[in-house]
C-alpha cells in the first residue's frame, strides 16, 4: 500500500514537468509549418525527464554526462528526420556541422511559416532538453518543485519572445501550463503520505483534512491573484510584441544582386553567352497589357508579357515565357535598387492574396545554372515552392537568393503560381494611394526641367491612369531606338541625354535598361506607382543566354495588382524625332557630350566551378553564433559564481551564528560535507569519535609529528596522536549531552580544526574533484 501511494505520488510530477516544456513546443510551433517541430519538443521533453526519473538512484553528478549522451543520440536522429522531411542531402555529419554553425541566425532571420529543417529544430530542441534535465533534477532530486519550474518558464517565455508578433496570443497553452504548474504543487504538497503510518487514525484524518485545505487555500490566491493582476499587466504590455528578428540582420547581396539592371548592357555585348537551361511546365504566355491581353502575376498582382518589339524582352514568343531576376522599387536619382529584406525560407514560401477575380496558373521549373553568377534566382512569378537550394525571399517584391550563391552546375525546381487578372477592368482602374505605396511614388530631387516638363505634357493630355501609362508606352515606342552597345547608365543625366539628347551624339537610344527607368520616371511623375523589373525571355525548354536578359516597368493598379508594360519599339518601326511631339523651351540648350556611364557595364565571366563565397556583409553567422555562446558561457559564470557564494555563505552561517554548541555542531557539518565530497560519506550510525578515526586515515600528514610512527612501507608517517579532528569530535559530543558545556573560545577552536581538516582533505583529491569542490551544490540541500 505504501508502495502504490508513493508511485502515485511520484508519477505526476514528472508528466507536469514534461507537459509543461511540450507546451512551450505548441507555443513555438505556431511559426512553424506543420507539427514537426512540436512532436520533436515533446520527445525532448519526454526524454530528459526519463532519463533524470531513472537515473535518480545514480549520484547527481552522474546524471547530467548520461542525459548529454541520451540528448546527443536524440539530436542525431531530430535532425536526420527534419532533413528528411525537408528532402535535405548529405551525410549526417555535414547536417549537424551546418545546423550548429548557423542554427541560431537562421532560426532568428526565417521566413514566416518556419520550415523545420536541421538548422531550425536545433536549438529549440538542445533549449528543451536542458529545461527538462534542470528541471527534473531540482524538483525530483532536490525536493525544491517550485524551483524546478524555473528552467520550464524560461523555455516557455523563450518561445513566447521569439514568435512575438508573428502568431495570434497563445490564451489556451498559457492557462493550460499555469494549470499544470498548479497541478504540481497540489500533488507534492506537504508531508509524504507514508509519514503518517504511525499516527493514530484521527491524526491523520486531521493532517489530511488540514492538507487539503490548505491547498484549496493556496490554488485560491494563485487563481484570486491572476484574476485581479491579469487585467493590470495586460494593460501593462503593448499590444504589438516586439519581434526578436528585428535585432538580427538579414542575409545581404552585392552591388550587382542589389542592382541587377547595370548589367544589362554587358549581357548585350555578349548575346551568345549561356546563362541557364530552363524547363518550364504549365507556361502559357500572355500578350501585353497595351494589348488587353492577361498578364502574369508578380508578388502583389501581375506582370504581363509584351506583345511586341524588336529587342530582348520584347515579344516572347509563343514558346517562351519571363523568367523574373530581381524586382526594384526603389529609386534616389542614381541608381535602382531591390531594397528586400529578405528571410530565409524553406521550401514552401508565403501566400500572396490574390486579386479578386483573378484566374492563376500553375507554372513549375527546373533550372540549371550555367554562367549566371551572383546570388539571384531566376524564377517565374510568383514563387510558392523551391526545391534543390536553400533561399532567402523577399514578400514584398517576390525576390529570391541563394545565400551562397550560384555556381555552375546548380539546379533547383521552383513552383510558381501566375495571376490572371481581368484586364478589361485596366480602363476605368484607378491607382492605390497612402503610405502603403509611398515607395513606388517616390521622386528623388534633381529631375532635370526637360523630363518634368515631358510627363506634364503626357499627363495632360490623358487623364485615367491606364491612359498615362498607355501613353509613356505609346511615347517611347514612337520615338527611340533599341541599339546592344548603349553605355549602361540610368541616373537623371543619362535618362535625360537618352530622351532629349541630339541623335547623332549618341542620344534617343538605348537597352532595355534606360527604357524600363525611364518608363518608371515618367510614371512616378505622373502620379502611377511604378517599379523596374529585370529577367529573361526564357524558352519552355533549352538555354537562356544573354540576349535573353531585359528590364521592363510594371504599374500598380488598385483590384489588378502590377501590370507589365513594354515601351520597347517594334522592331521594322523607324522612330520619329522627339522634337514633333515633344520640343524643350528655347532657353533651354540641347545637350552636347554624351554623359558618363554611372556604373560600368557588368559582364557575367566563364562559369568557373569554385566554391560559393559566404556572405561576409551584415552580421557574420560566427558572430551571432560566438554572441550566443558567449551568453551561455556567460550564464554558466553567473551559476558558478552563484554556487561558490552560496557555499561560503553556508560555512560563515555555521562558524559565526548562534550559541557555541550550534558553531560547534556547523564545524562539525563542514567536516561530514567534506567526507560526501571527497567520495567518503559516513554512515548515521557511527559514532562522532568512529566518524573522527575515519576521517584521519583518509589523509596523512605532510610533516611528520614527534610521536609519529614510521610507515613500514617506507612512505609518508601516519599520524597515531590524538588527531585535531578527533578533538573536535570529542567537543561535539560534549555539546550533544550538554549543549552549554562549551564557550567561544572552543567553538572558535572548532571552527579552524574544521577548516584545517576540509583544506587538507581537498589537497588530497585529483584535480577533477579539486576543481569541482568549491561549486558542488551538495551541501545546500543535503538534509541534516
Amino acid at each position: 500500500m505504501v508502495t502504490a501511494r508513493r508511485v502515485l505520488r511520484a508519477v505526476p510530477l514528472p508528466l507536469v514537468l514534461v507537459g509543461m516544456i511540450g507546451l512551450a513546443g505548441v507555443v513555438l510551433g505556431r511559426v512553424y509549418a506543420g507539427d514537426l517541430l512540436t512532436r520533436l519538443v515533446l520527445g525532448a521533453a519526454v526524454g530528459s525527464v526519463l532519463v533524470s526519473v531513472a537515473a535518480r538512484r545514480l549520484r547527481s553528478w552522474l546524471v547530467a554526462p548520461l542525459s548529454v549522451l541520451a540528448l546527443a543520440g536524440y539530436t542525431a536522429v531530430a535532425l536526420r528526420v527534419a532533413a528528411q522531411r525537408a528532402d535535405l542531402s548529405g551525410g549526417l555529419g555535414r547536417i549537424v556541422v551546418d545546423a550548429a554553425g548557423n542554427g541560431v541566425a537562421r532560426l532568428l532571420t526565417a521566413m514566416i511559416p518556419v520550415e523545420p529543417t536541421p538548422d531550425t529544430v536545433l536549438v529549440p530542441l538542445v533549449a528543451a532538453w536542458l529545461a527538462g534535465l534542470a528541471g527534473a533534477e531540482v524538483a525530483l532530486r532536490a525536493g525544491r518543485v517550485l524551483l524546478g519550474y524555473l528552467p520550464p518558464v524560461l523555455l516557455y517565455a523563450g518561445a513566447v519572445y521569439v514568435v512575438g508578433p508573428n502568431a495570434g496570443p497563445a490564451l489556451w497553452p498559457t492557462l493550460a501550463f499555469a494549470a499544470l504548474a498548479a497541478l504540481g504543487l497540489a500533488v507534492t504538497g506537504g508531508a509524504p503520505p507514508e509519514a503518517d503510518g504511525d499516527l493514530p487514525a484521527g491524526t491523520r484524518a486531521a493532517l489530511r483534512t488540514t492538507r487539503t485545505v490548505t491547498t484549496a487555500a493556496g490554488l485560491a490566491v494563485v487563481v484570486g491573484l491572476v484574476a485581479l493582476l491579469a487585467p493590470v499587466v495586460a494593460g501593462q504590455v503593448d499590444d504589438r510584441p516586439v519581434d526578436p528578428r528585428r535585432y538580427v540582420e538579414p542575409p545581404q547581396v552585392e552591388t550587382l544582386d542589389e542592382n541587377p539592371l547595370i548589367r544589362i548592357s554587358g549581357w548585350a555585348l555578349h548575346p551568345e553567352q549561356k546563362l541557364l537551361d530552363v524547363s518550364v511546365d504549365g507556361a502559357a504566355p500572355a500578350a501585353s497589357a497595351t494589348a488587353g491581353a492577361a498578364p502574369d502575376a508578380g508578388p502583389t498582382g501581375s506582370d504581363s508579357d509584351p506583345e511586341s518589339g524588336s529587342g530582348p524582352g520584347s515579344d516572347p514568343g509563343p514558346d517562351k515565357v519571363r523568367l523574373r531576376l530581381a524586382v526594384l522599387s526603389d529609386y534616389d536619382g542614381v541608381t535602382w535598387r531591390v531594397g528586400a529584406t529578405y528571410r530565409n525560407a524553406g521550401r514552401v514560401l508565403p501566400a500572396v492574396e490574390p486579386a479578386a477575380g483573378s484566374r492563376l496558373d500553375t507554372v513549375r521549373q527546373e533550372i540549371t545554372v550555367a554562367d549566371l553568377s551572383g546570388r539571384l534566382l531566376p524564377a517565374v512569378a510568383t514563387p510558392r515552392e523551391v526545391g534543390g537550394a536553400r533561399v532567402a525571399y523577399d514578400p514584398t517584391t517576390g525576390t529570391l537568393i541563394r545565400p551562397d550563391g550560384l555556381t555552375p552546375g546548380l539546379r533547383y525546381t521552383v513552383t510558381s503560381v501566375r495571376e490572371r487578372p481581368d484586364l478589361n477592368l485596366l480602363a476605368t482602374a484607378d491607382v492605390p494611394a497612402g503610405e502603403g505605396v509611398t515607395r513606388v511614388l517616390r521622386v528623388a530631387d534633381g529631375v532635370p526641367d526637360p523630363m518634368r516638363r515631358l510627363a506634364a505634357q503626357l499627363a495632360e493630355e490623358n487623364g485615367a491612369p491606364y491612359a498615362r501609362a498607355a501613353a509613356i508606352e505609346q511615347f517611347l515606342a514612337e520615338h527611340y531606338r533599341v541599339v546592344a552597345d548603349a553605355p549602361s547608365g540610368h541616373a537623371y543625366p543619362n535618362l535625360n541625354f537618352f530622351l532629349f539628347g541630339p541623335r547623332n551624339a549618341g542620344g534617343q537610344r538605348g537597352t532595355s535598361e534606360q527604357f524600363a527607368a525611364a518608363f518608371a520616371v515618367l510614371g512616378r511623375l505622373t502620379g502611377l506607382p511604378t517599379r523596374v523589373v529585370v529577367g529573361f525571355s526564357a524558352p519552355g525548354s533549352g538555354p537562356v543566354r544573354a540576349a535573353d536578359a531585359f528590364a521592363w516597368p510594371e504599374v500598380l493598379f488598385e483590384g489588378l495588382g502590377w501590370v507589365a508594360f513594354d515601351p520597347l519599339p517594334r522592331p521594322d518601326d523607324e522612330p520619329r524625332p522627339v522634337e514633333e511631339d515633344f520640343r524643350p523651351t528655347p532657353e533651354d540648350p540641347p545637350p552636347s557630350e554624351v554623359p558618363e556611364p554611372t556604373v560600368e557595364p557588368s559582364v557575367t565571366p566563364p562559369a568557373v566551378a569554385a566554391p560559393p563565397r559566404r556572405e561576409s556583409t551584415g552580421t557574420p553567422v560566427a558572430v551571432l553564433v560566438g554572441g550566443g555562446s558567449g551568453v551561455l558561457l556567460l550564464l554558466v559564470a553567473v551559476v558558478l559564481a552563484a554556487l561558490v557564494a552560496a557555499r561560503r555563505a553556508l560555512t560563515r552561517r555555521r562558524f559565526d551564528r548562534g550559541d557555541p554548541a550550534q558553531r560547534i555542531a556547523g564545524a562539525w557539518r563542514e567536516v561530514t560535507d567534506a567526507l560526501r565530497l571527497a567520495g567518503h560519506p559516513v554512515g548515521g550510525d557511527l559514532a562522532a569519535t568512529e566518524v573522527a578515526a575515519h576521517a584521519r586515515r583518509l589523509v596523512v600528514a605532510r610533516t611528520p609529528p614527534a610521536d609519529g610512527v614510521s610507515d613500514p612501507g617506507g612512505g609518508a608517517t601516519v599520524v597515531t596522536a590524538a588527531s585535531p579532528v578527533e578533538e573536535l569530535a570529542a567537543l561535539v559530543n560534549r555539546v550533544t549531552f550538554a549543549p552549554d558545556g562549551a564557550d567561544d573560545v572552543e567553538a572558535t577552536r572548532a571552527g579552524r580544526i574544521a577548516t584545517d581538516y576540509v583544506r587538507e582533505l581537498r589537497a588530497a583529491q585529483p584535480r577533477w574533484r579539486r576543481i569541482l569542490w568549491s561549486v558542488h551544490p551538495g551541501p545546500l540541500r543535503w538534509r541534516r
